[in-house]
């Protein structure tokens, strides 16, 4: 079997450093925002070139804080894509305010800019855009069109660590960008994880407030907070891991260049594509094809491993049933979920086993449409 993802050939490269730190956060005995947790913090502040970050459960945490930060509530509208996993409008739903789906450009799978002006109303505070798969959005219009109507800019870059638009990394060129670290993300920890990074100091002073249960002071509660805190085990693995984080990514990136040179022209199949200026790091490798499932199946039958990210859009799923948004209202996000197919990428990802990938999409068209 060729997975699309093995986590094990990470660790073993890794094995006696992430060993070696985990015996050190139980030697000192500090397991709830220790020295692992405020170093963490630091480093990835200096990585994403911002002032603050915030060390937290979850991507999803990150999402659910920053929109409480902004004060986003109920009466509130927050503009984002359909095409994209539930964590996205959880966290709007969670704070009592409204999604309000824009439809994606189909080239990058991103929310179209044009469809967002649209959209703005005297309830919109906030655009939500998802550098999804790892390809950044259209962060320069996104950031015109917001700026000059006053809405606040959150980046869901829970799949794009290290990717970026021009010079800038993802998550620091809106008001405040959220990671996740789940284990299978490019930086993923060995169990959840994430954080909330901004320019801003107020911002930042109130999500570490929010995240221990709604205090800055211990046992002092000035409003309604959650739990919300990276735990130290999980820290210090990230530690280990994060210097590694631009070479893996790069490795990803000649992968994908690898499986675009040698698929592009295969009929019925469409390679990832992304915005201008933009540096993607593929945390999936994904392409369009028409007979999807086919493909799909025909690809098991010979032992690869592919997934589907993701296969009903939000405005489809019943916990959105109450917008009233049915079949066709975002025929480019329905069309993507229908024909969407994740191949095989991570950084260890073997040259022949990647052949074997190809040569396996090849045949299996081949005999799909019958070229």
């Amino acid at each position: 079997m060729i997975p699309i993802l093995d986590l094990t050939v990470q660790y073993r490269a890794l094995k006696p450093e992430i060993d070696a730190v985990v015996a050190d956060v139980f030697a000192h005995g500090h397991f709830i925002n220790g020295p692992h947790v405020h170093a963490f913090e630091a480093e990835i502040a200096a990585y994403l070139n911002v002032p603050y970050a915030v060390a937290l459960n979850s991507g999803t945490d990150a999402l659910h804080l920053a929109l409480r930060a902004l004060d986003i509530g109920p009466g509130d509208e927050v503009i984002t894509t359909p095409f994209t996993f539930a964590a996205t409008t959880e966290a709007i739903g969670i704070v009592g305010a409204t999604p309000v789906f824009a439809d994606i450009d189909p080239r990058t799978f991103a929310i179209d800019p044009q469809q967002i002006e649209r959209l703005i109303g005297p309830r919109t505070k906030a655009v939500l855009p998802v550098h999804l798969y790892g390809t950044p959005a259209a962060m320069e219009e996104i950031m015109t069109i917001a700026q000059r109507h006053g809405v606040a800019v959150i980046e869901d870059c829970a799949q794009s660590i290290g990717a970026k638009v021009g010079v800038e990394a993802t998550g620091t060129i809106g008001d405040i960008g959220c990671f996740s670290f789940f284990p299978s993300k490019n930086l993923g920890a060995y169990g959840d994880g994430g954080m909330l990074v901004t320019r801003s100091e107020r911002i930042a002073d109130r999500v570490r407030a929010l995240r221990a249960h709604g205090g800055a002071v211990k046992y002092h509660h000035d409003e309604l907070g959650v739990n919300s805190r990276l735990d130290e085990v999980q820290a210090a693995i990230l530690r280990v891991k994060l210097p590694h984080l631009d070479d893996w990514n790069a490795r990803r990136r000649a992968i994908a260049q690898r499986y675009t040179e040698q698929l592009q022209h295969v009929p019925g199949l469409d390679t990832p594509s992304c915005a201008l200026a933009s540096l993607p790091v593929y945390h999936q490798y994904t392409v369009r094809v028409d007979q999807r499932d086919a493909l799909r199946r025909l690809l098991s039958d010979v032992g690869i491993q592919t997934m589907v990210y993701y296969p009903t859009p939000l405005h489809l799923q019943p916990v959105h049933a109450h917008l009233g948004l049915g079949p066709g209202t975002f025929p480019h996000a329905e069309r993507a979920a229908a024909e969407v197919l994740s191949l095989p990428i991570y950084p260890e990802l073997d040259v022949l086993d990647q052949e074997r990938v190809i040569a396996a999409i090849a045949m299996a068209r081949q005999a799909t449409v019958g070229v």
